[in-house]
């Protein structure tokens, strides 16, 4: 999680004012350890799929010379066929955009769309409003109940008051795993549809969940820009990959602030392979699931108050010490999970099944 603090810049640096108080973000990379902190996929891309992108990737080197297709006309066309499979939708290439990672899509949106400022409900993913400082973009957090779920009420009335152009939900949330009901998620559609707004839908975590997606009211509501990512449930972090499910008329003004040749033709190349061997890929989603209600149990019957969640990760509670201290003590026992800034709560990944009973263990010693 980034944070703010005082940054000693030289002087001779001419960096905008408001960035000045910033850190990069990153979570912690420690050798040594069994790393439970950043919602990766622990499986390994399969070695048929890793075969079929090595066979994809000699025309791609031998063209190295030339830029990547600017628009990833095919790649976009593929994700749309992927997306109409789960939602039983009939999105075509111009309904998608894809770009490097979800986070490049989030920057996009802010700069074209991001004037009237943005709207936000923490605790959630602590990017959004990163961005929106990087891009000059006025951000406002909302809260959430004291359960992390959302105050609709008062998320409506806040959107009614405050009118900004990008008003953000993540579901399932970040650090959180709840989820928001798609009858909540309409009701801020229609409400953001009033104020000529957008409603930005961040579903990273979209396959370990059973809620249907915000896809499928895109067709109601235009002013609905879904934002997913391949890093998750396709483990393909490494690669890259995020994109938008919207109105073509919200991709072609991403377009406009799109850098060019933002997505290389390896990754165009990597990702097609991936989407056609989605099947394959995806099939460890349910293994992660069975996992996840299997680690909750566990750290239920510890003692701990676990968050419910519907993501490939866990928000937990209650230690017999300060939340911090029981992270460093994983860390000095070889397991490192991630400390989300929530007082009194740490965020662990689901890793494989011995990673997690490695954890298991480890955080057995600071039950409360």
């Amino acid at each position: 999680m980034s944070e703010a603090k005082k940054v000693d810049w030289p002087s001779w640096l001419p960096i905008r004012p408001e960035l000045s108080d910033l850190i990069p973000y990153g979570a912690p990379q420690i050798t040594g350890v069994t790393a439970l902190n950043t919602n990766e996929n622990p499986f390994k891309v399969p070695a048929a799929v890793v075969e079929k992108m090595l066979l994809a990737l000699p025309k791609v080197l031998e063209n190295l010379n030339r830029y990547p297709d600017r628009d990833a006309v095919e790649l976009r066309s593929k994700l749309a066929e992927y997306i109409n499979q789960s939602t039983n939708s009939k999105f075509t290439m111009q309904n998608l955009w894809a770009a490097n990672g979800s986070n490049e899509i989030l920057q996009t949106l802010m700069l074209a769309c991001g004037g009237r400022g943005a709207l936000g409900f923490i605790p959630s993913y602590s990017v959004h409003p990163l961005i929106a400082k990087a891009t000059g973009t006025k951000w406002v957090s909302g809260e959430r109940n004291s359960d992390f779920e959302l105050e609709l009420a008062s998320a409506l009335k806040q959107v009614e008051t405050l009118k900004p152009g990008l008003t953000f939900i993540t579901t399932p949330n970040n650090p959180t795993g709840t989820c928001t009901p798609l009858s909540e998620i309409e009701a801020l559609a229609k409400a953001t549809l009033a104020i000529d707004g957008l409603l930005i839908v961040d579903e990273a975590y979209q396959e370990f969940s059973s809620e249907l997606s915000a896809a499928t009211l895109i067709t109601k509501y235009p002013n609905i820009v879904v934002v997913r990512t391949m890093s998750k449930a396709f483990a393909f972090a490494g690669a890259r990959v995020g994109y938008a499910i919207a109105d073509p008329a919200m991709i072609q003004a991403a377009l406009v602030t799109r850098l060019p040749y933002h997505l290389s033709s390896a990754t165009q190349a990597l990702a097609l392979t991936a989407l056609s061997c989605a099947d394959l890929l995806l099939a460890e989603v349910d293994a992660l699931i069975a996992e996840r209600i299997r680690v909750a149990a566990e750290l239920e019957k510890l003692g701990f108050a676990v968050i419910p969640s519907s993501a490939n990760f866990l928000l937990f509670g209650g230690f017999s010490e300060e939340a911090h201290k029981t992270w460093k003590s994983l860390v000095g026992e070889g397991v490192l999970i991630r400390d989300v800034g929530l007082a009194g709560y740490l965020r662990v990944t689901i890793g494989l099944p011995a990673e997690n009973d490695q954890f298991l263990a480890a955080i057995a010693a600071h039950r409360p």
